[in-house]
């Protein structure tokens, strides 16, 4: 074996990790100025973070694709988290993280429901989170990777909670739920059936509240953040539902008597 053999890889992470270097100080420093920093600061920082971005996206991986989207993901936590800065130069650069990641990675499933979360709920582009959804979806199929049934539901609720278009959610679901019950495991099976009902219950009434209020209940029950469970608290009550925390912790829903 050559040195020059041994040696390329070497250069490739090198090469790479100088990229993830590169990328880290400049998002550091916008944190850490966050509360000096004018929005015209703030907002050239998110720019050159956008061009980094596209950067990476473009860049050839030399077989570490995997490697660079979870240094993206990573950055994109650092963003997303950054509550004070968000509120004021908002979401909008949510969904150029996960053109990176997924297009590096499409089998990432926790980058499609933070994909979901951020890019539908926060920075208000639902077509955006499920063009990109149904890109991803192209790598995945009902078994690989396990559990890629979730990706269906994800998308799913975009199109049902944020574009409106129960028709499009509804066949979602339903393959959600045929992907899912070719697992024989709880969560599955629980999956399939509820995927399954919410489904039949847009079939036969596409404005219905139990659908809607179900639809809710899985963006909070999918480990999100304070103010987004706020929000489906909120969105479930105005469509007549109660949520209640059980003894044990958890949140139960309490349906419309009326759909």
């Amino acid at each position: 074996m050559s040195r020059k053999t041994i040696a390329t890889p070497f250069i490739i992470c090198v090469c790479i990790l100088g990229v993830a270097l590169i990328q880290f100080p400049q998002l550091q420093k916008l944190i850490n100025s966050k509360k000096s920093a004018s929005l015209e600061a703030l907002e050239k920082e998110i720019k050159s973070e956008s061009i980094r971005l596209n950067f990476l996206e473009k860049m050839p991986s030399f077989g570490y694709d995997n490697f660079i989207a979870d240094l993206v993901y990573l950055s994109f936590l650092q963003y997303f988290g950054d509550d004070e800065v968000r509120d004021k130069t908002g979401y909008s650069l949510s969904p150029e993280y996960f053109e990176v990641i997924l297009e590096r990675d499409p089998r990432f499933l926790a980058a499609y429901r933070s994909l979901s979360i951020s890019t539908s709920l926060y920075a208000a582009m639902p077509e955006r989170a499920i063009a990109l959804s149904e890109k991803g979806l192209k790598s995945l199929s009902a078994s690989v990777p396990e559990k890629s049934y979730y990706v269906w539901r994800y998308k799913g609720v975009d199109e049902l909670l944020f574009l409106g278009n129960a028709k499009a959610a509804e066949q979602s679901f339903a393959t959600a739920a045929n992907w899912a019950s070719n697992f024989s495991d709880e969560e599955s099976q629980m999956i399939a059936h509820t995927s399954q009902k919410t489904a039949e219950f847009l079939s036969r009434n596409p404005n219905s509240k139990y659908a809607q209020i179900s639809t809710w209940a899985i963006v909070l029950n999918n480990q999100v953040d304070e103010r987004t469970q706020k929000r489906a608290i909120k969105e479930i009550e105005a469509l007549g539902g109660k949520v209640i925390t059980t003894p044990e912790g958890t949140k139960k829903i309490i349906f419309s008597p009326k759909d």
